[in-house]
């Protein structure tokens, strides 16, 4: 563009959007064995294990790790990463790369952006994600809860997963929990992301950084 340099020229929609997904699914490569011990604890006690099966106990987050390894091996750790990245790619990609854009809608091209503007902008933008990425969360908490071993395995591979569940549950199968998900997120991209927008514009305000995309 004439008159810009290359740092001045703030990214597109499209590029938020990409680098948001894409950004969340490295992040998610590294902390997956920690969310699929978060599941295991939850579950504890709450599933019916194959008589043939011996139930294994979790206790903290890194002895179930640990108990994950020895039992079902290393790569049951990674159970579900395929829905987990779908997943970050449909819900981290709108959850934050539409924020930006979601807020100047609000806004209507205003210059000066509002608390009130923000906090919506970063409510519906998390409703969104839910709603879209739902059916990739559920698929990969039904493949971070099974025990990685032949005898209870439910699902052969992704894609048998949402194929399976819509046709035994119904449709409506792939988007159980979304409800209080929506609230859930709704709240936590509203807080996360206006607090973020609020100090990074009082940081530039203040002339403590500089940044190519100033915050309106």
């Amino acid at each position: 563009m004439v008159g810009f340099k290359p740092t001045d020229v703030p990214p597109t929609a499209a590029v938020k959007f990409i680098g948001a997904g894409t950004a969340a699914c490295i992040a998610d490569l590294f902390t997956f064995p920690l969310d699929t011990a978060k599941v295991r604890l939850q579950i504890q006690g709450e599933t019916k294990t194959p008589v043939n099966v011996k139930s294994a106990q979790y206790k903290g987050v890194f002895g179930t790790i640990s108990t994950m390894v020895k039992t079902e091996g290393p790569r049951s750790l990674y159970n579900g990463l395929v829905a987990g990245l779908q997943r970050q790619m449909s819900f981290a990609s709108v959850r934050i790369g539409l924020y930006d854009s979601v807020k100047q809608f609000y806004t209507k091209g205003s210059e000066h952006v509002g608390i009130g503007s923000r906090l919506l902008a970063g409510c519906t933008t998390g409703a969104m994600a839910v709603a879209i990425a739902q059916p990739t969360d559920v698929v990969k908490v039904r493949f971070q809860a099974q025990a990685n071993v032949s005898s209870a395995r439910r699902y052969k591979g992704t894609m048998d997963a949402y194929k399976t569940i819509a046709r035994e549950e119904g449709m409506r199968g792939l988007w159980k929990g979304t409800a209080p998900n929506i609230t859930r997120n709704a709240l936590v991209n509203c807080t996360e992301l206006v607090t973020y927008d609020l100090i990074k514009d009082a940081l530039l305000n203040s002339n403590l950084m500089s940044g190519s995309c100033r915050p309106s």
